[in-house]
């Protein structure tokens, strides 16, 4: 799982994007926007753009912890990407990408889960 630590950045930049998003989409939805898709992806958004952040910080203290980012913030750029598209385009991104997504978030929780298995990683690694 060490290599995956070469992808940290990517963790923080998908956290941003993520939060900005959820913040941008709330407004569309309060402002006209069909508050069923919009809302549902900016609560997504802001659901777990914190978490992707914690885990960013956190991860010498969960072993998972890169792991589990890269797989939820996926899972959560799948869900809320189809219900834009949904929105914006009047169609999804492809047969079962919500659910997908939300699957995939489903698993990257389990492997945040799975981290209490392992032991934390020694001080300055």
């Amino acid at each position: 799982m060490e290599r995956l630590d070469n992808l940290r950045p990517l963790i923080l930049f998908v956290s941003g994007l993520l939060g900005a998003a959820g913040v941008a989409l709330a407004a569309a939805a309060s402002h006209g926007g069909d508050m069923r898709l919009l809302g549902s992806a900016s609560t997504m958004c802001l659901a777990h753009a914190p978490a992707l952040l914690a885990l960013h910080a956190g991860h010498r203290l969960v072993r998972t912890a890169t792991l589990a980012a890269l797989v939820i913030g996926l899972g959560t750029v799948l869900f809320t990407g189809d219900l834009l598209a949904r929105h914006f385009l009047a169609t999804g991104l492809f047969p079962m990408a919500a659910p997908i997504g939300g699957t995939t978030m489903i698993l990257g929780w389990l492997v945040v889960a799975a981290g209490a298995f392992f032991r934390s990683r020694p001080a300055g690694i």
